[in-house]
């Protein structure tokens, strides 16, 4: 009987200083991990207990700084970003590169040890120039982000002490996460092919997760991913069998070129999925609106009901902005999923044509397979004998 060997790392990138300075005013000192060094941006929390891995390598948290609300983080350290699945994708990440500006936890652990870790949490952040705080009630800041709703903070972590009312002044003028434009960098700049399968699905991609690409593989398609402003025309040279507007960061007010493309997609009959910001993309291209959420919907437990079987499923978030269910109502959509806890919009299909949105993501797992018919749902769609309008 063989004997599975158990890595054991010690943090080294630790015990440096560390501020969160919080536009409001509000200073918390901590002690600074991973990379020395000051980044501003807009501060949210996330309540998963796991998947610190996945979640730090997540598009959709580009522009962030990161509060995880479990306690106790790194104690399983991180794998090897290198190992890839037969795609090419890479197996444990969302992405090529941790996508949040910085992180904030409680208590970082010292010690990480997990039969599939090739480096601890501190040494990945370190290695991808990304600072953390340890030693932060990160209980209170969650109470205060749903209290007063996120806001822009700035994160330094610095072998010698911290110049408060330097950092202040760099923060009361750095740009409003609401205003700035993600696409350009969580976007891929050429097309990528994966498969080699006759029918393809196409995916705009607005920041989209590995996940995705993977589950859209698992169905037995081929995936051609293109850059989030590709035209409508380019798409349709690839003769999809459907598309997927991707997950995200940021406003979707700020991808117009993706709504245009959103539209025709719509008015062409292509069955075609949005997921997390695709969600909003389509429910902006049927006529629908899109509002900021006060302090968003990020985790592995969010409630959403199912109205067309009332089924109640426990979903992975990671959202800010949402669909606003007054506006359904002129649309082009009905509502077809529903948040149990606040009734904000999780789901939408259309009226006539073969387009369904979800705001949860049903690639996650976290239950851990909770969701995945969405996808079968977006298959029935491409595989029904109906022909696309002209």
């Amino acid at each position: 009987m063989s004997r599975v060997t158990i890595t054991t790392k010690k943090a080294k990138y630790v015990n440096k200083f560390g501020k969160l300075i919080l536009s409001d005013g509000t200073i918390l000192n901590g002690e600074g991990f991973g990379y020395s060094t000051r980044v501003f941006g807009e501060l949210v929390f996330n309540t998963g207990m796991v998947g610190y891995t996945e979640t730090l390598s997540d598009p959709s948290y580009n522009g962030q700084i990161l509060t995880l609300t479990y306690p106790l983080i790194g104690n399983y350290g991180v794998p090897d970003p290198s190992i890839k699945d037969s795609d090419g994708i890479s197996k444990f990440f969302e992405s090529d590169r941790i996508q949040i500006r910085g992180l904030v936890v409680h208590d970082l652990s010292m010690v990480a040890s997990h039969w599939n870790m090739s480096m601890t949490l501190d040494e990945w952040l370190n290695k991808e120039n990304v600072p953390g705080i340890s030693g932060i009630d990160t209980r209170a800041l969650t109470k205060k982000l749903r209290t007063s709703g996120v806001m822009m903070a700035a994160l330094v972590v610095s072998s010698k002490e911290i110049d408060d009312e330097e950092i202040k002044k760099q923060l009361a003028t750095t740009q409003d996460y609401n205003s700035e434009k993600f696409m350009d960098i969580v976007s891929t700049t050429e097309e990528q092919v994966f498969g080699n399968e006759k029918q393809t699905v196409v995916v705009i991609d607005t920041g989209v997760k590995n996940a995705i690409i993977r589950n859209i593989r698992n169905m037995g398609y081929k995936v051609v991913k293109v850059p989030w402003n590709t035209p409508i025309e380019k798409i349709l040279s690839h003769k999809p069998k459907g598309v997927v507007i991707s997950n995200g960061p940021g406003n979707p007010q700020n991808c117009p070129e993706t709504i245009d493309a959103a539209k025709s997609l719509i008015e062409k009959n292509i069955p075609t999925l949005g997921i997390c910001l695709g969600a909003q993309i389509i429910g902006l291209a049927g006529k629908a609106d899109t509002y900021k959420l006060k302090y968003g919907h990020r985790g592995q437990n969010k409630p959403c009901i199912n109205l067309d079987d009332n089924h109640v499923y426990v979903t992975s978030q990671n959202h800010g902005y949402c669909i606003n269910p007054d506006s359904l109502e002129n649309s082009d959509f009905d509502l077809w999923f529903t948040n149990a806890d606040d009734k904000t919009v999780e789901g939408i299909k259309h009226k006539k044509q073969k387009c369904i949105a979800v705001q949860f993501h049903p690639e996650a797992s976290p239950g851990p397979y909770d969701c995945k018919f969405i996808f079968e749902k977006l298959k029935t769609l491409m595989e029904e004998d109906t022909s696309a309008k002209k």
